[in-house]
């Protein structure tokens, strides 16, 4: 061990005192932090290592406020609380839930699967009827594997398609976006429905050109780089606002100010037609391989005929370890569709199907307080309490194997820089939402114990203050996230004096 990693170790270990409750269960509600005595040979320590004086020495301003549990994962025994039954913005901790109920409704070995019917037979390779492209609502469905599709239609024997080309959506409900709060540029805020492709995010790119800008809209995978014209681009001699949106009906439409585009760029736009965009690229694909496709027209129901092709996502917990390692919402929406709809038969809207994870939830952990207004955490209107999140974790999560699907989080010190061969090991999921920021997961504490525990730390006055115009990128919302995230990590190095084994 380090002399740096020595003197920082002793500089937040020693910040602890212990304010937990030994011995009450996890569902009894607790609204203040205990103080026991020191454990017998513990140094006697400040004052300010305990859990309030860390809160306050983060500065996080007075509208911001502060709740977490933790407790024994095996036990369940709540070793210490602030404000734990404080209904707080799950922000993407949320997806921990979504991943607890897809498992639990869909099974570990559930595969997504995009198919490709015929309505008629084959006949020297004439299709001799339509040709229907149909999805179960794939979030991790990219333009290779929609290669692969179109390449397995051909080797199907299909060269020709006498019929329409036909796409069908309805596995999952359609909507435009997961959150109507969002501005609008933001890739991580797109359309679902039951066909997805690329995250539903078309590439956006702009190079110099002369006095002015050439520009490209595609769906861009490892292999291929499709342009697009279901979502359009163009440049208008402005400086605010930098991105309008409308819906033309047949295509995304975007323009942008050319006061902020400089020099070369790009970035990921989300899509609003997820179908449109899907059928346009597969239909480019399929030219490639010697099958040309008319336009496509949206189905009026299922397809029934006989399935030619079809391409499958990994299994569930593939995918959930992609979606809770890279925050992905369009998969946390999908999969918490996919589930209500598993449960129930069909899922008519994304307020309705986050209803019903929150009754799922309620009724598993014995408490009446979640309250979800999505799967992704992306709405700020999402409530849960940290004592409701970590009953789930020790409730919900050893039986459904959640603890080896979350993201390894990182110690750090006072300064921020990681803490190489620290003793402590954090597999958590991350939130973060304009002035809310979330932890929760579990611990391994030096000598064993192993810890579940949620921080949630918001300021939601000054979040909904916020412009909509300026919801991207808010004055103050670096440096509040950094003290707020410093924060949850002084709480674990606490905890990991106080309560190791």
């Amino acid at each position: 061990m380090s002399g740096d990693r020595s003197s920082i170790s002793r500089r937040l270990l020693l910040a602890g005192l212990l304010s937990g409750a030994a011995g009450v269960a996890l569902g009894e509600p607790l609204a203040a932090s205990l103080r026991p005595p020191p454990r017998p040979g513990a140094p006697r320590l400040p004052h300010y290592a305990s859990a309030q004086s860390l809160v306050e020495r983060a500065k996080l301003g007075e509208g911001t406020r502060v709740g977490f549990a933790v407790a024994d994962a095996a036990t369940g025994e709540v070793l210490e609380v602030l404000n734990p039954l404080l209904p707080q913005p799950p922000a993407s901790t949320c997806k921990a839930l979504t991943a607890l109920y897809a498992l639990d409704a869909l099974g570990p070995d559930f595969r997504f699967r995009t198919t490709l019917t015929g309505t008629g037979p084959v006949v020297e390779g004439v299709l001799k009827g339509d040709l229907v492209l149909s999805g179960s609502g794939d979030p991790t469905l990219d333009t290779d594997r929609l290669a692969t599709l179109a390449a397995n239609l051909r080797d199907a024997g299909v060269r020709q398609v006498e019929g329409r080309f036909l796409t069908w959506d309805g596995a999952l409900p359609r909507i435009d976006r997961i959150d109507s709060e969002q501005p609008d540029q933001v890739g991580y805020n797109p359309g679902v429905s039951g066909l997805n492709l690329n995250f539903n995010r078309v590439h956006f790119e702009w190079r110099r050109a002369g006095k002015g800008w050439s520009t490209a809209m595609d769906a861009r995978s490892a292999a291929y780089r499709p342009d697009v014209t279901v979502a359009r681009m163009a440049v208008v001699t402005r400086r605010y606002p930098i991105y309008t949106y409308e819906d033309s009906g047949e295509a995304d439409l975007w323009t942008v100010a050319s006061g902020a585009l400089g020099d070369d760029g790009s970035r990921w736009l989300p899509v609003r037609k997820p179908a449109a965009y899907t059928a346009e690229v597969f239909q480019i694909l399929a030219r490639a391989e010697g099958i040309p496709l008319a336009g496509a027209q949206p189905a009026e129901a299922a397809p029934a005929g006989e399935e030619l092709a079809a391409v499958e996502s990994g299994d569930l917990r593939t995918i959930l370890r992609g979606m809770l390692k890279h925050s992905t919402n369009i998969t946390a929406e999908a999969v918490g569709l996919a589930a209500t709809a598993r449960r129930a038969g069909q899922v008519d809207s994304l307020p309705s199907s986050a209803g019903s994870m929150s009754q799922w939830l309620a009724g598993r952990i014995g408490s009446p307080k979640p309250a979800l207004v999505d799967h992704s955490g992306l709405g700020g209107a999402s409530r849960i309490c940290a004592r409701d999140m970590v009953e789930a974790l020790v409730r919900i999560g050893p039986g459904l194997d959640l603890e080896p699907l979350l993201k390894p989080v990182t110690m750090k010190d006072d300064k921020g820089r990681p803490i190489e061969n620290h003793p402590v090991t954090i597999l958590a999921k991350t939130g973060t939402l304009n002035f809310v920021s979330a932890l929760a997961g579990y611990i391994t504490l030096p000598g064993g114990r192993r810890l579940a525990f949620a921080t949630f730390v918001a300021d939601t006055a000054r979040r909904d203050a916020i412009p909509l115009e300026q919801r991207e990128r808010p004055d103050g919302l670096s440096g509040w996230l950094g003290r707020a995230r410093m924060l949850q990590i002084r709480l674990i190095d606490r905890w990991s004096t106080t309560l190791a084994a």
